[in-house]
């Protein structure tokens, strides 16, 4: 499983332009490692927990982040904001952000 994060908006959203997306590909990660990511993306994806359908909100400096999940062949895009997000996608931003750098 291969997942991606972008961001996009916010205070800091020429900084984040030149930015890469954030990529963590379980394949290159421990096995609990990879299997806790894949529990967090199960998680997060709507239908199971969060609010779906929800948009990036009204607030001008909100940054809106969208995750790609690419499994199988399939790909399922994951999209939120700091106005919308659920707990579980919060988690799961949290994990990809933390385990990026170790990659």
């Amino acid at each position: 499983m291969k997942v991606t994060l972008a961001r996009h908006g916010g205070l800091a959203a020429a900084i984040h332009l030149r930015r890469p997306p954030t990529v963590v590909d379980t394949d290159a990660l421990p096995e609990s490692a990879a299997a806790e990511l894949a529990g967090l993306v199960a998680a997060a994806v709507p239908g199971t927990a969060g609010e779906e359908g929800a948009g990036p909100g009204r607030a001008r400096d909100a940054m809106s982040y969208t995750v790609t999940v690419e499994e199988g062949g399939r790909s399922t895009e994951l999209t939120q904001s700091d106005t919308t997000m659920s707990p579980e996608f919060a988690a799961l931003l949290s994990w990809l952000e933390k385990h990026s750098a170790a990659q």
